[in-house]
């Protein structure tokens, strides 16, 4: 499949998804993308059109000295992170957005260690 067809599929997902999920200032959304070497997590406010909060394997908070890559390890850094950043920003609650992404492997461990953080999802 040629690379822009997939880019195109990929994009009419995230808008499939986008129809359904939405985020308020209370319950925000929790955007979560994944590239080839990186991870970043934003929470957003739909109803304004703002971001709230945002991490990413990027930031040098959540990395520390460690090299915080895009895979499963990462994935549960960087969900432990993202909880703490948001709890700090006053978040308890949000609404998940997987860009798309199938429920398992990175999604899944990012979205159990923001849980174990103290989020609800």
């Amino acid at each position: 499949m040629r690379p822009e067809k997939k880019r195109k599929l990929l994009q009419r997902r995230r808008w499939s998804i986008r129809k359904k999920i939405t985020g308020t200032a209370e319950r925000p959304r929790m955007s979560a993308r994944f590239t080839g070497k990186n991870i970043y997590v934003q929470f957003i406010d739909d109803e304004k059109g703002v971001t709230l909060a945002a991490a990413s394997t990027r930031h040098k908070t959540v990395t520390a000295g460690n090299t915080v890559r895009a895979n499963v390890a990462g994935a549960l850094v960087l969900g432990k992170a993202a909880a703490e950043i948001a709890k700090s920003k006053g978040i308890e609650k949000v609404v998940f957005d997987r860009s798309g992404a199938q429920f398992h492997g990175k999604v899944k461990a990012l979205a159990d260690a923001a849980r174990e953080a103290g989020l609800q999802i």
